[in-house]
């Protein structure tokens, strides 16, 4: 009955137009049974996502083929989990330039995973430019983005060079132009019987683009705060990533939620604590290193990418008083901390609470398509976005974090747009400052 109502997704597909030509509002013709079944019409007429094949290496199937599925499962994810830090040591000491195009990368490939998955749903009904278009909208937003970065970072050298400086001054009217293109694009490649699941992948592919890209911008924003800011809210999303898998899988009994059965309070909770303590102890490692607390900045001198400063109040260490509770218990009466660790406690707390969310969305989606993984990227782990589906709300949380709490005004920004202006603008500017100075009696009345 099943192959039945497959066969025959392409005529109803037809018929449903015709039916909407006339006026129809119905997505499909309603049973006249029940709702359920209805419901389940129109979820026979989403075509079957491949189930990509298991592509753990063959040495490891080898060397765990005395192992039961749950403790192969087990090793091969340990395995692999230890490689994936290994890769992530490496690129942070290979710098801010190797990640951001590490983040860049990752993104195209979580993108390219999710757009991947609509096609395989719809490709059946051969949606004309679907593929075509989706890459197009992604090389559109990126370059309004980061065109948007290379502005505010680097903004003597694109004064200097003249090709940049006209681009960056008519930056939004290229990237809405380009943008208006795929649209009309898009509206020129509708045709008649499929209109309905063209503009579900439309959606589709901007819904993408909203999570990955988007997240990815403000992933490189952060790390242009300092790659404390990029490392230690990372790091605590794969402790409890971590941490809630290995007490879950030894202490695991009660689930947690139905969209993701294999998540338990027990493997929630532990992953909690365990996360705090991790984000404390990071934090008081990595806050006396100027390599990554301060901002990550470019220097117009030698054309290159600098992270040196003399490290913020947020990075010296203070001594504050415990609360009694504390000091009967532990014997102190003050401790000395960082204050970005105390930061650290609600990077954190978001970091096991809220970011689990994603995954859990993730899920979701993933069941709605009837598939376990987003691909097998990664032998164990599944495709890169199965890995990436909590840090993206980790970074829109980081981002305004910062924003809200910790950053204040730039004042190599402000002069940056100061010798933009023209002279007689720059002009008005220092006679109103000066004003205000003489004002507030940090300037002497005559001085000029």
């Amino acid at each position: 009955m099943t192959e039945l109502r497959h066969r025959g997704t392409a005529d109803a597909e037809l018929k449903q137009q015709q039916s909407e030509d006339k006026g129809s509002d119905s997505e499909l013709k309603p049973d006249k049974d029940s709702v359920s079944d209805s419901e389940s019409k129109v979820d026979s007429r989403v075509p079957h996502v491949p189930v990509p094949a298991d592509d753990t290496p063959e040495v490891l199937n080898k060397a765990l083929s005395g192992l039961s599925s749950r403790w192969k499962n087990w090793w091969v994810r340990g395995i692999l989990t230890l490689a994936m830090i290994s890769f992530f040591f490496l690129i942070i000491y290979l710098g801010p330039i190797v990640l951001m195009i590490i983040v860049l990368c990752v993104q195209i490939k979580c993108f390219q995973e999710i757009i991947t998955i609509g096609y395989n749903v719809y490709h059946s009904y051969h949606l004309p430019w679907f593929r075509t278009l989706s890459w197009y909208f992604l090389l559109c937003v990126n370059y309004f983005f980061y065109g948007e970065t290379v502005t505010d970072y680097f903004f003597t050298l694109v004064q200097r060079e003249e090709p940049l400086r006209i681009l960056s001054k008519y930056h939004r009217f290229i990237s809405f132009a380009l943008y208006l293109t795929g649209f009309c694009m898009f509206v020129l490649s509708l045709v008649k019987k499929h209109y309905r699941l063209q503009f579900y992948m439309f959606g589709w592919t901007h819904v993408t683009l909203l999570i990955v890209v988007t997240q990815s911008h403000l992933i490189i924003h952060n790390l242009f705060e300092g790659m404390i800011w990029f490392i230690v809210p990372i790091s605590c999303v794969i402790c409890n990533d971590i941490m809630a898998y290995m007490f879950g899988f030894f202490f695991g009994r009660t689930p947690l939620i139905k969209l993701s059965p294999k998540k338990t309070w027990e493997g929630f909770i532990g992953g909690f604590f365990a996360t705090i303590v991790f984000g404390i102890l990071l934090s008081y490692v990595m806050a006396g290193y100027r390599y990554f607390v301060c901002p990550v900045e470019f220097n117009n001198d030698t054309n290159r990418f600098e992270v040196d400063c003399v490290p913020s109040d947020l990075f010296q260490l203070q001594d504050y008083a415990l609360p009694s509770v504390l000091e009967s218990f532990t014997g102190w009466t003050t401790v000395r901390l960082y204050p970005f660790q105390i930061h650290s406690i609600a990077l954190s707390s978001f970091a096991s609470i809220m970011g689990p969310f994603g995954g859990f969305f993730a899920s979701g989606f993933k069941r709605a398509f009837k598939i376990k993984d987003f691909a097998n990227t990664i032998p164990g782990h599944g495709g890169i976005m199965d890995r990436f589906d909590c840090q993206y709300l980790m970074a829109t949380f980081v981002n305004v974090y910062i924003a809200s709490f910790i950053r204040g005004p730039n004042p190599a920004k402000v002069v940056q747009q100061l010798l933009d202006l023209r002279p007689d603008q720059q002009l008005n500017v220092f006679k109103s400052l000066k004003a205000h100075l003489i004002e507030k009696g940090l300037l002497p009345a005559l001085e000029l």
